[in-house]
């Protein structure tokens, strides 16, 4: 009958109501209305979101002349710079984000926190990915050509990068690896270059402040010298997360090392030991 032919051909979220409303549930955007942010989230989530807009971009994007597991470099390279910001904000520059944002993009899966996990570890620092120090993904138990320092390669093993992530070596320990493990803009430590235009801003400001207090002193308005290293800094977010200048990817990797721009030259990038655990606040 007419009461038949409805029945079977229902939808299941229209048979079962309650099954649409769990979906939906599951299908709600780890970050908006339904769920409430901590205070200072605001901070990090312009860079977020643009990190997430990168990324579906970059999966939608043609693979054509890539090779098969080239095309799974963005997801990774995105990863480790999406989790290496909070952790460098929360742990290397601590004043920045508070233990309920870190907290926060932990429990809503926004990074990844098995692989800050593993950064917190001696050895670990730099890793690219949790996949290339699992020895069931490689032949003999042994782990990714990555991950061996770059003193200990010979020949063409020194451009080698691993087939999965990309990266050009992770290695801990002085000239184990380059600055930028993956040697394009996911390898960019976007705390370190966020807090390079917050301090460019300022002296530009405070620049300007002084400027107008001397205009209004000699009553002329000669305006050549107002925006003279604007442009060395790139877009300002969220038009461009990622340095848009070799200045300021300097500028950037020097609050890396924690040195001056007349340090050392080259060779790595290491955040040092273990951050140390901060004590609990009731």
């Amino acid at each position: 009958n007419n009461n038949n032919y409805n029945a079977e051909h229902l939808c299941v979220c229209c048979y079962y109501p309650s099954y649409a409303t769990k979906r939906t549930d599951i299908m709600a955007p780890r970050w908006g209305k339904k769920k409430k942010v901590p205070p200072g989230f605001d901070y990090v989530e312009p860079i977020m979101e643009a990190l997430e807009n990168e990324l579906r971009d970059k999966v939608k994007e043609s693979n054509d002349g890539k090779r098969k597991t080239e095309a799974l470099w963005p997801v990774h390279q995105i990863n480790w710079q999406k989790s290496r910001y909070i952790y460098d904000l929360y742990y290397t520059h601590n004043e920045h984000i508070s233990r309920a944002v870190y907290d926060h993009c932990i429990n809503q899966k926004l990074v990844d926190a098995a692989l800050i996990a593993k950064w917190k570890k001696p050895g670990y620092e730099r890793l690219c990915s949790t996949y290339v120090i699992n020895p069931s993904n490689f032949k003999f138990g042994t782990t990714s050509i990555c991950r061996v320092p770059l003193f200990d390669r010979s020949g063409d093993a020194r451009a080698a990068q691993d087939p999965t992530t990309g990266c050009r070596g992770c290695a801990s320990g002085k000239g184990a690896g380059p600055k930028n493990i993956f040697g394009n803009k996911y390898g960019q430590h976007l705390a370190a270059v966020q807090i390079a235009r917050e301090k460019r801003m300022e002296e530009m400001e405070r620049k300007q402040e002084e400027e107008d207090k001397l205009q209004q002193q000699q009553q002329n308005d000669d305006g050549e010298d107002e925006t003279d290293d604007e442009e060395d800094y790139g877009p300002a977010p969220v038009a461009g997360v990622w340095a848009g200048s070799q200045r300021l990817q300097d500028e950037s990797e020097a609050i890396v090392e924690g040195k001056d721009d007349d340090g050392e030259e080259e060779t790595d990038d290491d955040d040092g030991p273990m951050p140390a655990k901060k004590a609990r606040t009731n």
